[in-house]
Parts: C-alpha cells; structure tokens; sequence
C-alpha cells in the first residue's frame, strides 16, 4: 500500500493533533497583514462564549425526513439524500423554511400520507407555520435539490427543485402560492435524470437569472448490480449498495434565461459538456478570479472537480485542473461533496472549502488572486479529520469576530456499518471550525454545544439569522429524522451589519452582487449566491461580524449587471440594511443585541 503525503498527514495528526500541524505548518506570511480588528482569543477547553441549540421542535419543525431505508440501503438513490432551504418567500423580512422530502423505493402509502416537501412560513417569533398546503409545493417523490432566484425579475423569490425524476420550476405569485411553469418556461425533459444542485447566475449580465443544474448518475434501477455483486459493491469487506462508480455519470446543463419567463438549453453552445459525464452533485456560481463575470464550481464524487471560468461570450471553459480545484495536492481524486465559498483570510479573493468521503480530508483552496488556487488543507488546520462522510458546509462568522468560521455536517451512507465493530458509525457529530485571524482554524466542536455534538447522518444544511437577532443560525436536513434547527446562543456579544441587496438594472435578486465591509483596517468580501452547501439554500442576505467596532466606516456594493460600485459611510452597527440598486438605502432596522 502506497501512503501519498496526505494521508499520511491525515493518520498522523489524528494521533498527534495539533503539535504535529503546528510543527509542519509554514509560514503564512503574505496573510498577516497589519488590521486593527484581531480575531476573538480562543475560549478555554471545554468553554465557548457562543453555543448552538437545537429548537426545531419547539420551533415546529416536526416533519420527519424520509429517505430509502432507514438500516439497510439497496440502492445509491436511498444514500444520497438532499438538500433544504431558508429563503423568505414572502419578502416580509424574515427567513422561511423549504423542506425536501423523499420516499421508499416499492412504498405503498395511505392515502394522505405520503412523505411531501414542506414549506414552513416564519411567524417572527423562533416559531414556524407548516403552510404547505396553501402554497401548491407539496410534491412526493425523490426530491434531492433546491436553489432560490427570481428568475422573472417581478420582486418575489422563485424555487427551482431537482429530483431524481424530473425537475420543477415553482413561479412565486406573490399571495403566498406557488405555481408549476416547468414546461412553459421550457425547462421540462422528458427523460428521467437524477438532478443535484442548482444554482441561479446571470453568466452573460443582462440582469435576467439564468440556471445551472447538476446531474449526478445515469441511474436505471433495472441495471444496478446487487449489494456485493460486483468490487464497486463493497466497503471495507462489507455488502454495501452500488456506485457511484461502475455506472454512468450524468452530464450538466446549463440554461439561457430569454427574458420573457422562458429559458433556452445552451449547455453543448456553452462549453458545459467539454468535461464528459461526471457525478457532479452541488454547483456555486462566483466571480473567483475577480473579472465581474461569474464562474461555475461543481463538485464531483469519485472524479476531478469542475470549474467553469467564464469567457465572457456565452461560453466556459473548465480550469479546474489547472487552477488547482479539480484534485487534491497529491493529485488524487476525491469523493467531493458539499461546497462552501468565502474570503476566509480577509485579502480579497474567494476561496472554496470542499467536503469529502471518509477516510479523507476535505478541501481548503486558498485563492491566489491570479486565477489559481493553492490546496492549504493541512496548514490551515482542517486535515486532522478523516473518520466523516462530509456533506452540507458554509462559512458563517458564529461569533460575530469578522472572520468567517466554518460549519460541517457529516453523516455516513451505509447504515449496516453499524453491525459491524469499525471505527466509524452512520451517525455522526457536527464539526465547527473556529477561524484564528491568521489563515488557520482549530476544531471547537466539542465545545459548541449540543447542536453540534448529537449524532444524525445529516445531509443539506442552510445558513442564516432566521430570528434576527444579530448571529447565524443554521438549518440541518438530517436522513430519516427530523431537521435540526440550530440557533446560536451567544454570538450576537458583538457586533454586526447585515446587507439585503435588491437589484434594479441588475437581476432583482441581486445574485452576484459582491458587498466590501470596512471597519478600520479590516477590510470583508461576500457575494450573494444561489445554492451552495450541499444541493441547498441560505439566506440571501450577508451578514458580516464587525468585532467590538460600534461603527462601520464604508460599505462598498459592487452591482452585477453594471459593475457601478455605490459607498456608504459612517453605518451604525447592529442593523439590518436594504440597500436598493441605484437609490442607497431604503431600509435600516437596528437590533437590540
């Protein structure tokens, strides 16, 4: 057996921990620069200023997940699971909840009672209505992925879903329904797929949302090997279900939004087949190499990652090999997952953190500012974990420091694991990543609470403050249980400003706008995107933690369609601000902390 440098790395650092990254750690330089806003001292172990609770049922988040078997799993569709949402589909300023849903494969269900996707309206006060039926959203089936845009531009928020079946395109009437356009907008196929994510992006800024679906497996019931039958049928000696590998992978598609409510297939025009078949499973769409145009990245399990740089012509083309986010640093390919995006290091550039199988690392690429990536997952902090199967992922500032943190779900795929004496069981704790200002993170899971040591096989997770009150909550989708509803308790002791964008000459979602917030020396980035964790959606809205600071000297908007930046100075902290396109802001709500 051959051990890369990784693994080896990987082993070691469980035994060691800390000592051996500190001791093989370079220095990280060209990252530390001078800023008056230094990240919060790390809290004694066992202690933590910020916790995660989970309220869901308190919350009325009482809808269980139902997805293949719950101890055996015969074929890959019942593993994979999907994604979930937090969008405020009723524009009244407060987060809502969409909840995928699935089935079992030869269910027969009582009338009435088959597993259905949910939509849950927000009642602003930490509770949650299940409005489903109003809304028109109940669907049963294998509902896997979820994005959020407003494709139409008429000021309310639609829903696009992917299933292993086929997809759904969900126009938002404004009066709390939702109506199926799938084939008028001429997004319907014929063909059974199994999408993954999706993501809204304008790629040719003319203000009109276009859409990315990923596709993940050629998938043909009839076709698949038994549990065991073939190599591709075995994990660690055990019968386990088939794939991804030993079947065809699916191919990507990518939509031209015409402007008038419909949409044009453009993937062979735009370059999206170029790379072949892959079992791609959650896109992003960023501006990564900081040319106004935005980019497309797909994570892939079991094959090279993709990432689509955008030609400014209507085409891609993929750098990911190139660019150092197709593989990882010794070249191997990896089981990727989940996708999170942010300027984790403050210096201006997007950076992507990748979640993987078991028995592996996930993925932290350093963006170098000149369209490559550097793979820092070792120095960083994050290669100390390899026993998870790792899903949903996101960067959120939990204790409002200014430098963005890290959130992991995990979950393993084959329940049966649990029969036999491995060091690995189907369901697994939360992982939390506390950023130390100085480009590296250090696991303060076990001091986060309870919401993030219980144990689920967890898949989607969604970022955002659903009960605005100044920190980032998170939204847990978890395998044939409830949903987590994890609300942080503490994390508002400092300050913060969160941005609403709303676009005018640009698309009216904003996606793509990009925000700078200054505060002394400390300069922070995002982008509002759609889709992202794993085949999921977070809030719309970026929040950004500001430390001790009571105000914020600039805010700096760049607009997608335009490139126009507008400025704002002198902003008190602890408010939420709508900032509309061309007329400044047009909202401030301040929050009591």
């Amino acid at each position: 057996m051959i051990l890369t440098r990784r693994k080896l790395l990987a082993s070691s650092a469980l035994l060691l921990g800390d000592k051996l990254l500190e001791t093989l750690a370079t220095p990280l330089s060209r990252w530390n620069r001078p800023l008056r806003l230094q990240a919060a001292p790390l809290p004694a172990a066992g202690q933590s200023p910020v916790v995660f609770i989970d309220v869901a049922k308190q919350a009325g988040l009482n809808i269980p997940n139902v997805w293949g078997g719950v101890h055996h799993k015969k074929y890959i569709v019942e593993a994979k699971g999907s994604g979930i949402a937090f969008f405020d589909y009723d524009m009244d300023g407060w987060l809502d909840i969409y909840i995928s849903n699935g089935t079992r494969l030869d269910a027969r269900w009582p009338p009435g009672q088959a597993p259905h996707t949910h939509l849950l309206k927000n009642n602003r006060d930490g509770t949650f209505t299940d409005v489903t039926a109003k809304s028109g959203l109940a669907r049963t089936g294998w509902q896997t992925g979820v994005c959020v845009g407003d494709y139409d531009n008429d000021g309310v928020d639609d829903l696009f879903l992917t299933f292993w079946g086929h997809n759904i395109l969900f126009h938002n009437n404004g009066d709390g329904t939702f109506t199926d356009v799938t084939r008028k907008a001429g997004l319907w196929q014929d063909e059974v797929r199994w999408g993954s994510g999706c993501c809204f992006l304008d790629y040719d800024r003319d203000s009109h949302l276009d859409l990315f679906v990923a596709n993940y497996i050629v998938f043909d019931i009839r076709k698949v090997p038994a549990p065991g039958q073939t190599g591709f049928c075995q994990w660690k000696g055990i019968p386990v279900m088939c794939g991804p590998r030993g079947l065809p992978g699916g191919s990507n598609l990518l939509y031209h939004n015409n402007g008038d409510g419909t949409f044009t297939d453009v993937t062979e025009k735009a370059g999206i087949l170029k790379p072949g078949p892959r079992y791609s499973i959650t896109p992003v769409s960023y501006d990564f190499d900081n040319d106004g145009w935005p980019d497309i990245y797909v994570t892939v399990d079991s094959e090279p990652s993709i990432l689509y740089r955008n030609n400014h012509n209507g085409t891609f083309t993929d750098v990911g090999v190139m660019a150092g986010v197709a593989y990882n640093e010794d070249g191997q390919e990896q089981a990727g997952m989940g996708v999170a995006v942010g300027d984790y290091d403050c210096d201006g550039n997007l950076d992507i953190f990748k979640t993987n199988f078991s028995d592996d690392t996930c993925d932290l690429y350093h963006n170098n500012g000149d369209g490559t990536f550097t793979d820092v997952t070792f120095v960083s902090g994050f290669g100390i974990n390899t026993q998870y199967v790792c899903w949903g992922c996101g960067f959120l500032d939990y204790d409002n420091d200014g430098w963005a943190d890290l959130f992991q779900a995990n979950g393993h795929v084959y329940p049966e694991i649990d029969n036999y004496q491995l060091d690995q069981t189907f369901k697994e704790p939360r992982l939390v990543y506390h950023n130390l200002g100085n480009g590296k993170f250090k696991d303060v899971s076990t001091a986060m609470g309870p919401g993030i040591t219980e144990r689920y096989s967890s898949r989607g997770c969604a970022f955002g403050d659903y009960d605005n009150d100044g920190d980032m909550d998170v939204l847990v989708l978890n395998m044939n249980d409830l949903p987590s509803l994890l609300r942080n308790e503490g994390g508002n002791k400092q300050n913060w400003i969160k941005l609403k964008l709303v676009g005018t000459r640009s698309n009216r979602t904003a996606i793509g706008a990009r925000a700078y917030v200054t505060t002394g020396r400390h300069r922070q980035m995002n982008e509002v995107a759609s889709g992202g964790s794993v085949m999921s959606q977070s809030d719309f809205r970026l929040h950004f933690g500001v430390g001790r600071a009571q105000k914020v000297d600039l805010v700096e908007i760049k607009w997608p369609t335009t490139w126009k930046i507008e400025r704002f100075t002198n902003l008190d902290a602890n408010q939420i601000l709508t900032i509309k396109e061309g007329s400044g802001i047009i909202k401030a709500e301040k929050k009591t902390t």
